[in-house]
Order: structure tokens, then C-alpha cells, then sequence
């Protein structure tokens, strides 16, 4: 007779993972969802315009992926969207956007009232719960091709980000601006970024084994 083994990387999370999914997607629905809304009440920027804009921020998609997979962990699930490589690739991109905005956007403007709480709970609080959450998470269960999955998001997100720019007038991040910077600084930025995302991504996949590893031995 074949002997079950039950996978911990994919089984049900813990009551204190779950308490963690279910606060840090509730900060990123709310941060979310205060963020469109303000957008909705730009002057002189229609709904369809407001909906272009805020689906092109990395940000936002990003977020959005750090919701859909503490929802999905908040149910109890430990595989699909809370399987081992979509919350690694959640955790990269979100680290990404968190390192991103404090080193090169933060300086560029102030945000008051009500932006100030969106941009908080986006940049800073989500960012930090998620990865605190993943760190202290299962682990193991990662492999190369996952990471090549993960890279190949950022990707197309750049596709997406110049198309978004070029049909609004406006693009996400001021190093994207093609109009601005020209294509040879743009793409110097977008080399800068990508090697950003494959060291980061590369560190964090070791990190995931060398845990897996350490908690194996204890």
C-alpha cells in the first residue's frame, strides 16, 4: 500500500497565517480601491481615462496580486493563487514597488489628505505585511522555472506600460517617459530595472530553499 504524505508547502495555512492574509488583503483592498476612487475625481479625467491610468502603475497590479493570493490564503487554501510560486512571485513584485517608490518616487512629490493614506497603505504597509508574512510562511516547493515565470511578468508589463502611456498622454513612472527621456535613457532605465528584478527575484528564491532548508533541520 502507498504511503500519503501531506505536502506542507501546499497544505492548509495555519490560523495565524490566515489572520495575517486575511488583515494585509484588507489593507490592500482598501488602499486599492481609495486610490481609484481619487483617480475617479481627477478634473478633466473621464472614468475610462481614470481606469487606463490606474490599471498601467505597477503598483496597482501588484497589489492587486498581493489580494487575490491573501484572500485566497485567508480561505484556507495552501494551493492555486496560494501555492508557493505565485506568493514568491506577490512577494517580489511587491518588494519591487515597495524599493522602487522609497529609492526614486518619494522624492518626487508630497502627497496630502486622502493620498496620503492610499499611497501609505500601497507603498509602505502592504509591502511590509506581505513580506513579513511570506518570511514567516511555508517554504520549499520553488524552481527555476517558476522564477522565469515571475520575470516574464515585468515583461509585459512594460509593453503594457509604454501602450498605456502612449494612448493617455501620460506614462505610469517618469523613468518610462518616452516623450521626456527619449528611448536611449529609457531603455537604460528599463535595463536598471530589469537587473533589479532578476538579482532580487534570484535572491529571494535561494532565500525560499535556505529557509526550507533550516526549518527541515530544526
Amino acid at each position: 500500500m502507498t504511503r500519503l504524505h501531506t505536502d506542507p508547502v501546499r497544505a492548509a495555512p495555519t490560523s495565524a497565517l490566515r489572520a495575517w492574509a486575511g488583515l494585509t488583503a484588507v489593507i490592500a483592498v482598501a488602499s486599492l480601491l481609495l486610490q481609484y476612487h481619487l483617480l475617479l475625481r481627477t478634473p478633466g479625467l473621464g472614468a475610462a481615462d481614470a481606469t487606463l491610468r490606474y490599471l498601467g502603475y505597477f503598483t496597482i497590479l501588484s497589489n492587486i496580486g498581493v489580494a487575490a493570493v491573501c484572500l485566497a490564503l485567508a480561505r484556507g487554501r495552501g494551493d492555486g493563487l496560494a501555492g508557493p510560486v505565485p506568493r514568491a512571485a506577490v512577494a517580489l513584485f511587491i518588494g519591487i514597488t515597495g524599493l522602487i517608490y522609497v529609492i526614486i518616487l518619494r522624492p518626487l512629490w508630497h502627497p496630502q489628505g486622502a493620498q496620503w493614506w492610499a499611497d501609505g497603505g500601497l507603498h509602505y504597509a502592504v509591502p511590509l505585511l506581505y513580506l513579513l508574512g511570506w518570511l514567516a510562511g511555508p517554504h520549499g516547493g520553488l524552481h527555476r522555472r517558476g522564477l522565469l515565470g515571475a520575470l516574464a511578468f515585468p515583461t509585459v508589463y512594460l509593453g503594457w506600460a509604454l501602450l498605456v502611456g502612449r494612448v493617455s498622454g501620460q506614462y505610469p513612472y517618469p523613468f518610462l517617459d518616452l516623450g521626456t527621456l527619449g528611448l536611449v535613457l529609457v531603455l537604460r532605465n528599463v535595463l536598471a530595472v530589469g537587473v533589479v528584478f532578476v538579482v532580487c527575484g534570484g535572491l529571494l528564491w535561494w532565500l525560499d530553499g535556505a529557509l526550507a532548508q533550516r526549518r527541515r533541520r530544526g
